[in-house]
């Protein structure tokens, strides 16, 4: 089965074409990070409108670079959920008119299960059951996979996500956007014994996450050491140090937890914030000393992209599943919603 993947959830133009029996034929990705980085952050409208020009040139790329014909597509598969309302329109009707103009099975694809099947694209794959942690500018939760479709929801913020913070602290430290690579590179340079940032809620029971907190942290001691002197590079590089040292440190603390809680040897992060190289380190140096394996996707398959929505439409495909007459996108869309098809496979 030869299955276009859309992925339009935010701020990023993905399209994939996933073969059920060759793999990953070919995949684009247009970021909008420059169109959005002057106002500090997603404009939806923006956004919405930058997807309408950019679907259709990606999938006649991804088409030429698969050598594939349109008409050799056997099904659609995009992002229903969650995301921006208007983007995800936009890709739902692209994806929509290409199946039904092909006579084809379409089906909306839930954006973090997409996030959960990215490892499963690389040459060493997880196997079930293990923990994932999500970890994006729109979402922080700790998920235990038993099998594709089979989630639970262990724990996640209860306010800010922590690519959010990330985003909010770069504003507050005056770097561009997206905030969590800027806040990554100046904390290279900072300082990581002059500030002890709190680690939220690690000290209460459970494995929610809160981090609106440590950005109110971060605003207080700018504010407090502009009182005294003005900014240094230098106080900002420590500042953005100690914050990036408390988001890691938080993560940790709830992984290490969630693993011996549920009694599972493997750890898979996905989402935009799992490239930040110090979060990498310190999950494998801890949990890798107690026997733990971490995974995660590649590099270009962090952030959002089409290939893992087709990959996650095809498990789901092949198992008979597509959409009916009435399905909506759905901008807020709980993953404990979702079900293991009653022919699942557990990958492709």
């Amino acid at each position: 089965m030869l299955v276009l993947g859309i992925e339009t959830s935010c701020d990023e133009t993905g399209v994939a074409l996933y073969c059920t029996e060759r793999g990953l034929l070919a995949d684009a990705l247009y970021s909008q990070v420059d169109i959005h980085a002057e106002y500090g952050g997603v404009v939806p409208e923006l956004a919405s409108r930058d997807h309408i020009r950019k679907t259709l040139p990606l999938i006649d790329s991804v088409l030429a670079d698969a050598s594939c014909r349109k008409s050799q597509i056997d099904a659609v598969a995009y992002t229903a959920g969650p995301g921006l309302m208007g983007a995800l329109i936009v890709g739902t009707t692209v994806a929509r008119s290409i199946a039904k103009g092909l006579g084809v099975p379409a089906l909306g694809v839930h954006h973090m299960e997409g996030h959960l099947m990215a490892p499963m694209l690389g040459e060493n794959s997880p196997t079930y059951p293990f923990v994932a942690l999500l970890v994006s500018g729109g979402h922080t939760q700790l998920i235990k996979v038993a099998r594709f479709g089979d989630y639970q929801l262990l724990g996640e913020s209860v306010d800010d996500a922590a690519g959010e913070a990330f985003d909010k602290t770069a504003k507050m430290l005056s770097l561009g956007y997206p905030g969590g690579p800027a806040v990554a590179k100046l904390a290279e340079e900072g300082d990581p014994n002059r500030f002890d940032f709190p680690r939220p809620m690690v000290r209460q029971p459970g494995l929610d996450f809160s981090f609106s907190g440590l950005k109110t942290h971060v605003s207080t001691c700018l504010r407090q050491l502009a009182n005294d002197n003005p900014l240094t590079d230098q106080d900002r590089a420590d500042v953005a140090r100690a914050f990036e040292e408390a988001v890691v440190d938080t993560l940790l603390i709830k992984c290490r937890r969630a693993i011996e809680q549920e009694s599972v040897g493997t750890l898979v992060m996905a989402g935009g914030v799992s490239a930040n190289r110090r979060l990498r380190a310190r999950l494998a140096e801890v949990l890798g000393s107690k026997g733990v394996k971490v995974m995660y996707p590649e590099a270009s398959l962090c952030t959002d992209n089409g290939a893992m929505i087709a990959y996650a439409g095809a498990l789901r495909l092949v198992a008979g599943e597509a959409d009916s007459a009435d399905s909506q996108v759905r901008p807020r869309w709980p993953i404990t919603e979702l079900s293991a098809p009653e022919m699942a496979l557990e990958s492709l």
